[in-house]
Order: structure tokens, then sequence, then C-alpha cells
């Protein structure tokens, strides 16, 4: 979730705790509702993601979602035990120190089915994880952003610009680049034309194929005559070539050519600009840098500026890994530029929402959560939270897989996602109101040291694993951090602190898990302390 979105959630909490205060309430259902619209929409726009990282390098990183995720309910368990708290409390106290306001639906729903208890204590135990929720979230929403930002580059002894610099340059292949909140004053795409003096002989494949496709001929005009650029073609002393790529390439192409000459009318050729999302298995878990080498012909000619996961942009750069779901924004002539969508996926239509497809994603989910286990006298079941998040991620990644039906454009699913949310959050803090000021009361300094120490606590066992046994790179594994406890804004700090997005590449991965592993940790920890 972004910064204002979290800002504005823990105030709609707090103020809708106080207008609950007064009495005033809304419908469960409602509730209910905007809960399942939430978190379906969450987990369809980290579907295609979370089946993509189900390989050697996201179990990888997976590691640390997973000991997040034992860690927390360990702890809150302990917390549980150690002060006598209810179930209420104690769920709260892990959803708010997580940052990761699904919990807070996942155990309320799990509290509703809990046994041996009346319908007034459910809604004063329901009451009670809003209230500690919105103290512990709080404190370790800054907690995590201080260790991220700040603590752990100094206990890595790195200063985390020039890391993240150096390790830009290195998965560039030791070409320098502009990090993030940079531009370039020169554009890296350029076009330039040239007279053909030196170059005479030579054939359009055999110079972009010794460009290594970072150039393509766009054009070749002999006398009065524009040719039709074919890879065979051989060009001829006078000729005037328009040469397209990245800038040092299209340099280094036009001095094996000739002199370069002014605008060519007839030669110009404009470019098309797409985004495409990856679908092709064969696609997923290579490279930039491997996908060029392996398929020449698809991707010569067309020029990666940006790459999209989840909703979070990733360096453009030879390296970084593309999963299904990526979506790319790809530069190029028309032809090739829809060759290359052929090849690798399918180019994003901005369509209107599929309301069918999600209408049934979002009630198979409903049916799902009813399904229900008995373990003794407990009974286990998803509910609508585990439901519906389990239906987001098949549905998302369905529609990965073929983009041309189920369609939910970002805007709208971040839209469906922040509003859901925002209901929910309203409706369950006045609900807590009455019951917020005697917890409040009862735990002044558990609850705030509990937010601290929840998130403190598992990042440096994290820390610790990642750097000494995943030997993850620091400015990856700070991010991968940040992306474990879901935490859009202790990303962004960091991010602001590198003045580079190589963050990102850790934290996507981790992200997407904890996204799914976390709303989980809710019911787990009711059906523990229930036991």
């Amino acid at each position: 979730m972004r910064p204002v979105s979290l800002l504005r959630e823990n105030g709609t909490l707090i103020v809708s705790m106080l207008i609950g205060a007064q009495d005033v309430s809304v419908n469960a259902d409602v509730k209910n509702v905007a809960f399942a619209l939430f978190i379906f929409s969450l987990g369809y726009m980290a579907g295609p993601q979370f089946f993509a990282n189900m390989n050697a390098k996201g179990l990888r990183f997976g590691v640390l979602s997973v000991l997040e995720a034992v860690v927390v309910i360990l702890l809150a368990f302990g917390f549980a035990v150690g002060f006598d708290l209810d179930v209420g409390t104690a769920a709260g106290i892990l959803a708010g120190a997580a940052t990761e306001s699904a919990v807070v639906g996942t155990a309320q729903e799990a509290i509703s089915q809990l046994g041996g208890i009346t319908e007034d204590q459910s809604q004063q135990l329901q009451a009670h994880v809003a209230t500690a929720y919105s103290v512990c979230y709080l404190f370790g929403l800054v907690s995590i952003v201080m260790l991220t930002s700040q603590v752990f580059p100094l206990l890595m002894r790195i200063k985390l610009p020039e890391a993240s610099r150096a390790l830009w340059e290195k998965m560039r292949g030791g070409e320098g680049g502009p990090g993030s909140g940079e531009q370039a004053a020169l554009p890296a795409l350029v076009g330039r034309t040239y007279l053909v003096s030196q170059g005479e002989g030579s054939r359009v494949g055999t110079l972009e194929a010794e460009s290594r496709q970072l150039v393509s001929i766009e054009g070749v005009k002999r006398g009065d005559q524009v040719l039709t650029v074919a890879p065979e073609l051989q060009l001829r002393r006078g000729d005037r070539v328009l040469v397209v790529g990245r800038r040092a390439a299209v340099m280094a192409t036009g001095h094996d050519l000739g002199p370069e000459t002014s605008g060519v009318p007839g030669l110009d050729s404009p470019l098309a600009v797409r985004q495409v999302v990856v679908t092709r298995k064969e696609i997923s878990g290579r490279t930039v840098t491997e996908l060029r080498a392996a398929e020449p012909e698809t991707v010569g000619g067309v020029y990666l500026t940006d790459i999209q996961r989840v909703d979070q942009h990733l360096p453009a750069i030879g390296e970084t890994e593309l999963h299904q779901g990526d979506t790319l924004t790809v530069v190029g002539a028309r032809v090739k530029v829809e060759r290359f969508a052929t090849k690798v996926g399918a180019t994003v239509r901005q369509d209107t929402a599929d309301y069918i497809y999600l209408s049934l994603g979002i009630c198979a989910g409903v049916l799902l959560g009813m399904v229900t286990i008995h373990v003794g006298e407990v009974n286990l079941s998803l509910g609508t939270g585990g439901g519906c998040l389990i239906a987001g991620l098949v549905f998302g990644w369905l529609r990965a897989q073929r983009p041309t039906f189920g369609a939910y454009p970002p805007v709208a699913a971040q839209t469906a996602k922040d509003l859901g949310l925002s209901i929910f959050i309203a409706v369950t803090g006045m609900a807590a109101g009455p019951d917020a000021g005697p917890l409040l009361k009862q735990y002044p300094v558990l609850l705030p040291a509990a937010g601290v120490l929840m998130v403190v606590i598992p990042a440096f066992l994290s820390l610790f694993v990642g750097r000494k046994l995943l030997k993850i790179e620091p400015p990856i594994l700070i991010g991968a951090i940040a992306g474990q406890q879901c935490s859009t804004p202790a990303i962004t700090a960091v991010s602001n602190v590198a003045r580079s997005s190589v963050p990102m590449l850790g934290y996507t991965i981790t992200y997407t898990i904890s996204n799914f592993l976390l709303p989980l940790t809710g019911p787990v920890l009711v059906g523990i302390i229930g036991l």
C-alpha cells in the first residue's frame, strides 16, 4: 500500500473510533462486503507475481517472509501467555506490529467463529483487535522505516546510495546510469542518419548482430529510392542509413558506416510505445540480457524502458529477471514491437473492468471461506478474508496467462482496494470505539512496546539470515526486509535514501509472498489461543 494510503488508513481508524464512542454504528454486512472487495483486489494484483516466485530464487527470498510470519505468531502468542491477554488484543498486536491491515479482518472473522463465547463477548474481542492494532501500527510503522532506511545500513557498514549505485553498475555490466530521481542529460534512445562510406558492403543483419541487438537499421535510402530493409540487404557507398537504438551503440555503428548527416526526407520512422504483459513460461525467469541473447529475432529493434511488477517499478537493466505478469514498456518500430508482444505475451489494453469475471472470483472466495474443518472443539476455516485472498491470487494469475479476459485495470484495482480497506477500517473503528478507552488504560506501555518488539526481532533475524546464510546483497536485502513486512512507507524511505530503485528487486518478491502469508496469521493465532 502507498504511504499516503497507510497514513489515511490509520487516521480513518482513529476518527472512526472517536465517532463509535458516541454509540454510532453501521451494519456489519457493510464491513464484510468491503473487506471481501479489498482483499480480493489485493490478491488479484499480486497473483501473477506470487506464482511466478514459486521458483528457486523466489523461495530463497521467501524464507524471509516465512520467518516473519512464524516469528510474529510466536511473539504474539508469547505476549498473550506472558501478560494474560485475551485473543482479540493479541491478534490486534500481531496485525498492528506487522503493519498488515488484512490481519484485522481475518482475525476478527476467526474470533466470530469461536465456540464457547457469547455474541457480546465476541464483539468485545473483535473491538480489542482494532484498538490494539491502532496503537501497535503506529509504533511498528516507525520502527520498520527507521530500521531499514537508517539502522541496517549502519550495521552493515555501508552507505546505501554508494552500495546501490555499485550494484546497479555491476548489474548493468559496468555501464553507469542514472539512479532513482535522476535523468540522463542526453536521451538513451536515439536515431541518427549516416552516409555510407567506409561501411560499403556491410549487411544490415551483420551490423545489428555486431551491436548485440542494441541498434536496428530502420531505413535505407539509395539515391531517390527508399529500400525495403532486410537482414540480407547489402549497403553501398552513398547510401543514407537511419540507425536507431542505444546512444553508445548507435554512435559505434555510425563510426563503422561513415559520417553523420542531417535528417533525410523519407527516412524518418516514428517509434511505437507499448506496454506488454509477460505471459510465456519460457520467458519467465530469464534476465533481460539472457532474453536478448536467446531470442535476437524477437528482441532486435525493441528497447525496454520500464518494468512494472505489482505496483512497483523495477530498473530496466540487463540483470533484472522477468516474471509472468510483469508489465514491460517497450519502444521500437511498430512492426517490431508487435512481433515482440506476440512472442513475449500480449499488449496491455486499457479495457473496462470485467465485472462478471471479478464477481465470480469474489463469490468463489466467499464460498471457499465457508469451508470448515473441525479440530476437536475448534472450527477452523479460511473465512471470507482467506478465501477471497486465495481466489484473488488464482483469478489474477489466470488473467495473466490469458489477458483476453478478466480485465481489471490497475487504477481500478487500486481504487477498489483502497476504498474497500477504508470502509472496512471505518466500520471496524466505530464498532471498537466504546471499548477502546478501557483497553488503552489497561495496557498503556505494553501495546507500544509490543509494536516495537514485534518489528525489531523478526527484522534483525532476517538481517542475519539474509546476509550470513542467503548471501543477499545489502541493498536488495534491505528492500526484502521492508517487503516481508509489506511496508510501502519503508521501501519508499529506503529508495529515497538510496536514490535508487535497486532495493525494489528484493522488495517485490517478499512483499508478494507476505501478502499471502500474513493475512493467514490472524486465524492461526486465534486458533492456537482458542485451543
